[in-house]
């Protein structure tokens, strides 16, 4: 991206009351991640290939915090504890399907826990993104959560609905579709409560 888009891209969202902060690195935003968190605090993890990638869980873990991510459960059952737990964690750290630089942020979810974290509950949600993720408007960002990433998150997930075939959506019906629900953030009515950190590196679907 050009400077005089993201410039473009941090006046959209500042407006809209979202933070926007960048990074060259996802190891530097790891490490501010574990400097900015306080000690004492619980913290949910929206499951995010960007943020297996730097072993986000484990470092945090590791320091001391409360961790509530999905992805430790031993089965489903005590997966949905963790999810709900998560929802009234006082950090929420995830990853995002795709950000516009007219300042949305949008995202598809198979059982919804990661976008209700997102929109309510936690106090403070730090979303981390690759520069991939970015696109023009909000109907680019629409096109690609649902061509892009539903497929390929899809796939990963085990799951076959016909789009990781086609690598397209079909707006399907199959019991095997992982994009049952739609979010689009457009503005927070808690300024900064969502925090954009947007990595000068590709990562994530």
């Amino acid at each position: 991206m050009d400077k005089n888009s993201l410039l473009d891209l941090t006046h959209n969202f500042n407006k809209r009351n979202i933070e926007v902060k960048f990074f060259e690195t996802l190891d530097s935003v790891k490490s501010y991640i574990l400097e900015l968190i306080p000690l004492n605090s619980t913290v949910g993890i929206g499951h995010s290939t960007t943020l297996e990638k730097i072993s986000l869980t484990s470092s945090l873990i590791e320091k001391g915090y409360t961790v509530y991510d999905k992805e430790l459960s031993k089965d489903k059952i005590e997966g949905t504890s963790i999810k709900k737990k998560a929802l009234t964690s006082d950090w929420y750290i995830t990853g995002s399907n795709a950000i516009s630089i007219d300042g949305r942020i949008v995202n598809v979810d198979h059982s919804g826990n990661r976008v209700s974290a997102i929109s309510f509950g936690p106090d403070k949600v730090i979303i981390v993104v690759g520069k991939n993720k970015i696109v023009d408007t909000l109907e680019n960002a629409i096109k690609r959560v649902k061509n892009i990433s539903c497929p390929l998150n899809a796939k990963r997930a085990g799951y076959n609905p016909p789009c990781v075939e086609l690598n397209k959506c079909v707006d399907c019906t199959s019991k095997e579709r992982v994009c049952n629900i739609l979010s689009i953030v457009e503005g927070q009515i808690d300024k900064n409560r969502i925090s954009l950190f947007i990595v000068n590196e590709e990562s994530g679907f």
